[in-house]
């Protein structure tokens, strides 16, 4: 019975949209929006398809972007420090702080975070969990500010709404973009601000299209396609 609810409820949303046009960004966000119909409040996702080859280190594209208006999720950020960089990170608003405690604490699979930041000298201690945050997804990296001495400015990047992104095997990068009860235009400048930081990414050795293809969706609903050449020339 939920199946059938739930293919007729697809049904119906697939109907609003046209898998045959190419949505410009203000159309595909106005569209989207009008999907929502789930009983919480869902996520709004981009997903691009981008001409790399991650093979190659020089074209593996990762970073972080600061949305302007945030995610709408509540973020839990972890702080690999010790003395005043851990009296910043907790005035920063870190959840949680710490350096062989917190080691100990992600041991034991509490891992309650959605960031991990820590200071450069903390990185060896972070070593003894990489392979509990790696495949999280949650690993500092100093390509997307979580690695850095400016323990305070990474802790309010992350609460007012950074995300990280990565580009996998196959070339696709997905971000969250905001929930489904943004205003459009909210919605609108946080993929603008996105696409924005992944044209500055791209390799001068990426060869044809940069972008090939790309899509924005709610957690549960039909994508639309969006315009490639329209976001290949965002700067």
């Amino acid at each position: 019975m939920k199946k059938n609810k739930l293919s007729k409820r697809l049904q119906a949303l697939s109907q609003k949209v046209d898998c045959n046009k190419i949505y410009d960004m203000e159309s595909a966000v106005n569209t989207v929006k009008s999907l929502a119909s789930a009983k919480f409040d869902e996520t709004v996702e981009v997903a691009l398809r981008l001409g790399v080859d991650p093979r190659h280190a020089d074209q593996m594209i990762r970073g972080a972007v600061v949305l302007p208006h945030g995610t709408g999720k509540k973020i839990r950020v972890a702080v690999f420090a010790k003395d005043l960089k851990a009296d910043e990170a907790r005035k920063a608003g870190a959840d949680v702080v710490g350096d062989e405690d917190l080691v100990e604490q992600i041991k034991n699979g509490n891992v309650d975070f959605d960031i991990v930041i820590a200071t450069p000298d903390m990185m060896p201690l972070v070593g003894k969990v990489g392979r509990i945050l790696g495949p999280k997804g949650i690993m500092p990296n100093p390509k997307t500010g979580t690695v850095t001495p400016d323990v305070a400015k990474a802790v309010s990047n992350a609460k007012s709404g950074q995300v990280n992104f990565r580009v996998d095997k196959k070339g696709n990068i997905h971000s969250p973009i905001g929930k489904a009860s943004f205003t459009e235009d909210k919605l609108l400048d946080n993929l603008i601000q996105f696409v924005k930081t992944i044209n500055r990414l791209k390799p001068s050795t990426a060869k044809g299209k940069y972008i090939r293809s790309s899509n924005l969706s709610l957690t549960m609903s039909p994508s639309v396609k969006l315009d490639s050449q329209e976001l290949m020339e965002v700067k």
